[in-house]
């Protein structure tokens, strides 16, 4: 049995099905896991553990799997059935079970699979990422692999669990973040929405059942292969049928969850894509006015357009490392109300700083009810800033270059939270290596008024000093 080292990532674990990650090899990562959420909860003798998947072609197979192998550890394993990532955290920390595992790999293309997993600390969930226990379980998998007789993690009571499904967790999903919104009369809005044949779907569907209006359906039918399109809607080619369709429709908005549904992307009336950033500033904004003085948190690639909008309401402006992982366990430090990432994650306290789409679309409707305004409007009314859009960046020499732009930058105000970024009165950029993949991230934002492109200079100038990986740059 090989499980390459690779595949435990910052924020989760994800890997090429078979080849990286499969039947054979979670058995000891599951056995891992399991030892590590038994160190969590030292107390307990049986612990609940939710067990979700996702709709890829091979979520099942793993799943029966995993579910076994938690049983004979000793767990109660909780299923929820096919489910969203959003509902995987929901349904761990509503019902206040100790823990749990997602089947899912995101956006990722058909051929992987992979997990998130999570800790009920009561007050807020922990994703298990790079600095909360993914260095401690792969290790315990390694140690597993070579029959190291020292190994930790990998046993459990041994006298054997039960699996306790439940259903409807999607629908009380729906009715907790309506009672949190409170919206009293909501508007009936139109809203197209492209579910990219993926999880997300599940949630919207419930939700139009509970709210009025009209959603007009792309792509609903689950499928793994992913025959529509692929579930990234961070890729804008990905989004374009979308745009056409609102405008076809006459919709008020749209909507586009990715892969598992924990990041959500919205398209105005007219089919434009309305920035993270943009979504996060109409949210604040919309949170501050009941909550004076909170924490807004969001991360640095893109946050001149949050952070003016924050202070001008009375919040507290937190910036963050980039990745979902990073954020809730910045929110449970931090204890902010709520946060936006520039990759259109949104997570709030009320879901134990966990991702909260159905919060997010609750909230801009509400704005739009409330004020009669469009979400053009609503979007034109934040804007702080202008974005250059992630430009990446294959190279050899990324830490080299990152230094060199510092020094060249020094007059600025630096900030080495991730990566580096350098902020001046009416601009800035953030220059980091990906966490997911070879790659050197570049992000630019400028004032509006006065704005020059200075992410062009910037390029050239990396263009100049980089050892490209391959023949495209960047």
């Amino acid at each position: 049995m090989q499980i390459p080292e690779h595949i435990f990532k910052s924020y989760d674990l994800r890997g090429l099905y078979p080849s990286e990650f499969n039947e054979e090899n979670c058995v000891p990562i599951t056995r891992a896991i399991y030892g590590f959420f038994k160190k969590a909860f030292p107390e307990k003798k049986h612990l609940t553990v939710v067990l979700g998947r996702d709709m890829r072609i091979s979520s099942p197979a793993i799943f029966e799997v995993m579910q076994k192998t938690l049983v004979d550890l000793g767990a109660e394993v909780i299923v929820p059935g096919l489910v969203s990532t959003p509902t995987f955290y929901f349904t761990v920390f509503h019902y206040k079970y100790d823990c749990g595992i997602q089947i899912t790999a995101s956006h990722n293309p058909k051929d992987w699979n992979g997990l998130k997993f999570v800790t009920n600390s009561g007050n807020g969930l922990i994703k298990i990422g790079k600095s909360t226990g993914m260095e401690e379980i792969k290790e315990s998998v390694m140690a597993y692999l070579k029959q190291d007789s020292g190994q930790t993690g990998m046993t459990g009571n041994m006298d054997g669990g039960k699996v306790i499904e439940v259903d409807e967790t999607v629908k009380d999903e729906v009715e907790s973040a309506i009672e949190i919104v409170k919206i009293p009369d909501l508007k009936a809005f139109k809203v197209v929405a492209d579910a990219s044949n993926s999880v997300g779907g599940l949630y919207l569907d419930e939700l139009y059942k509970q709210i009025p209006g009209e959603l007009v359906r792309m792509n609903f039918e689950l499928d793994g292969t992913f025959p529509s399109h692929p579930a990234d809607p961070l890729d804008p080619k990905n989004l374009v049928d979308l745009q056409k369709k609102v405008v076809e429709e006459g919709a008020d908005f749209g909507l586009e969850p990715d892969g598992d549904g924990d990041r959500i992307f919205f398209i105005d009336e007219r089919g434009v894509v309305v920035s993270p950033s943009k979504i996060t500033a109409i949210v604040a904004r919309e949170l501050l006015r009941e909550h004076k003085g909170e924490k807004i948190l969001f991360d640095i690639r893109y946050m001149m357009t949050p952070k003016r909008i924050t202070e001008e309401n009375g919040g507290e402006a937190v910036l963050t490392k980039v990745g979902h992982a990073f954020i809730t366990e910045k929110m449970n430090e931090s204890g902010g109300i709520f946060a936006g990432e520039s990759s259109a994650h949104f997570f709030f306290r009320a879901t134990g700083n966990a991702e909260g789409p159905l919060l997010v679309i609750l909230h801009i409707m509400k704005a739009m009810t409330e004020q009669g305004k469009k979400l053009s409007e609503l979007a034109a009314e934040v804007e702080r800033s202008r974005e250059s859009g992630e430009i990446n960046f294959r190279v050899k020499n990324a830490k080299e270059i990152i230094e060199k732009l510092k020094l060249e930058h020094s007059e600025g105000e630096i900030l080495e939270i991730d990566g580096v970024a350098v902020q001046y009165p009416d601009w800035r950029f953030s220059l980091r290596t990906s966490n997911t993949e070879p790659l050197l991230r570049l992000n630019v934002e400028e004032e509006i008024e006065g704005y020059s492109g200075r992410h062009v200079k910037l390029v050239e100038r990396i263009n100049e000093i980089a050892e490209f990986d391959d023949e495209e740059g960047h």
